[in-house]
């Protein structure tokens, strides 16, 4: 069967706004997390944010039953287990741990920039482990958000390199892991994954806080470090998972991006910072590559070979089998796609996972 789509447009559409929602919320996370790290133990602040994402989805997720709202997502199988036990590990645990340290002894704004860092390392882990495509606009886009960081690392506004820098670092490496492994996960329902990361995630930490001697904080800093978690990790998790159905790992990586503009300018608002030279070089760089990341154009002639998986779906050029009885849209089931060639502008979502 050979097809091709007229639509030029329509293969940015939903992956792009789920992916820079989640970019946004996320930013905002960073420079809000820094204002409530003054009341409350760096490492308890990291299990309090992820138990406030867990338990608010787990609030959705069960509201969705007691309001009769039809599941359509594809639930968790047992075959899914280790790969939400990395991504709990890497994302929920290491991840937060490393955040929170290097929050706790650097500028609102210079830890925000260099969080771009997150997604050039979930890039690179995209394209040099799991062999995604990745062409040349995207590597020119990588390479000047890279240099953005380096300048700012260099004399940031919050001073020269230290440690708290390598601490962001090391959050971003890890979080770079946990996003191209949650790739594995992304065809299932992502407010029960994000849901079971964030509780996991948050017990692990808040015990191990709490272990350490952390002081109780104070209940309304508990409540304001929830609903940050809630919407910054939780929301916004959710969020990327359903971009990187739609985008790939290493294109939702590059608009997720967008998130350290979003933190870097709240911090001014927020800490008074001063806008220094370096943090404008730094925004420009940084501005420029996820320019060439949304204005790239991925489109070619390709094949897929025959495919069994479950997901949620909607009956369109990659989903044409049949039925018993009336169904609604969205559904998910376990289906079979035959094999088609076709042209269209695509990224390497759940049907287009190949090499060019």
């Amino acid at each position: 069967m050979n097809v091709r789509n007229p639509d030029h447009h329509r293969h940015l559409w939903p992956g792009v706004p789920f992916a820079l929602g989640s970019a946004v919320l996320f930013g905002l996370s960073a420079p809000l997390s820094k204002l409530l790290i003054g009341g409350i133990d760096p490492w308890l602040l990291a299990g309090i944010l992820y138990l406030g994402a867990g338990l608010g989805l787990a609030a959705v997720h069960f509201a969705r039953r007691g309001l009769g709202i039809d599941e359509v997502e594809a639930p968790l199988r047992m075959h899914d287990v280790p790969w939400l036990l990395a991504v709990v590990l890497f994302g929920g645990v290491l991840g937060p741990l490393f955040m929170m340290m290097g929050l706790s002894v650097t500028a609102g704004s210079t830890a925000s920039l260099l969080l771009n860092i997150e997604g050039l390392a979930t890039m690179a882990i995209a394209w040099l482990v799991f062999r995604e495509n990745v062409d040349r606009r995207l590597l020119l886009g990588a390479g000047a958000i890279l240099l953005g960081a380096v300048v700012l690392s260099w004399n940031g506004s919050g001073g020269t390199v230290g440690v708290g820098s390598l601490w962001i670092v090391g959050a971003c490496l890890s979080w770079g892991i946990d996003n191209n492994l949650t790739r594995k996960l992304s065809s299932a329902d992502p407010v029960q994954i994000a849901m079971i990361k964030g509780i996991a995630a948050g017990v692990t930490n808040t015990m191990l806080a709490l272990t350490m001697a952390a002081a109780i904080p104070a209940p309304s800093l508990v409540v304001s470090a929830a609903v940050v978690g809630f919407l910054g990790i939780g929301v916004s998790l959710v969020l990327f998972m359903l971009g990187l159905r739609h985008l790939g790992t290493a294109r939702t990586g590059a608009y997720f991006s967008a998130a350290p503009f979003v933190g870097a300018v709240a911090s001014l608002f927020i800490f008074g910072e001063g806008l220094s030279l370096q943090l404008v070089a730094a925004g420009g760089l940084m501005a420029l590559g996820i320019w060439l990341h949304v204005s790239e154009r991925h489109e070619h002639e390709h094949e897929h070979e025959a495919l069994e998986h479950e997901h949620m779906h909607v009956h369109d050029e990659h989903h044409g089998h049949d039925h018993d009885g009336p169904v609604t849209e969205p559904h998910s089931h376990w289906h079979r796609h035959g094999p088609l060639r076709h042209t269209h502008p695509h990224f390497p979502d759940l049907h287009h996972r190949h090499s060019h």
